[in-house]
């Protein structure tokens, strides 16, 4: 955070105020008005970071690889509720 303060601080004689419509203009820039306009220094001096690779398209399956199908598994169908064994005990001991 220190690092921070002391970067927008350093950067605010290169700002230019450029307030929103409902702030009003100020000569002594804050680290807030600073920030708010932070992207527009960023890209007037440009950023060390590289640009991106492009990375183009994946090469897929190879040739003449043979590719298996995926296996299958039986569906279990769970019972009527949770006391459905009692439930079938309860009826032959009623037929018995």
């Amino acid at each position: 955070m220190p690092m921070m303060t002391w970067e927008l601080w350093l950067a605010r004689e290169m700002m230019v105020d450029n307030p929103l419509p409902w702030q009003k203009p100020q000569v002594n820039l804050t680290p807030g008005r600073v920030a708010q306009g932070f992207g527009t220094i960023i890209a007037t001096i440009g950023t060390p970071a590289s640009a991106p690779k492009t990375r183009g398209k994946s090469p897929g399956w190879l040739p003449g690889k043979v590719r298996q199908k995926k296996s299958r598994y039986r569906l279990v169908k769970k019972g009527f509720g949770r006391f459905e064994s009692k439930i079938k005990a309860k009826e032959e001991n009623k037929s018995a």
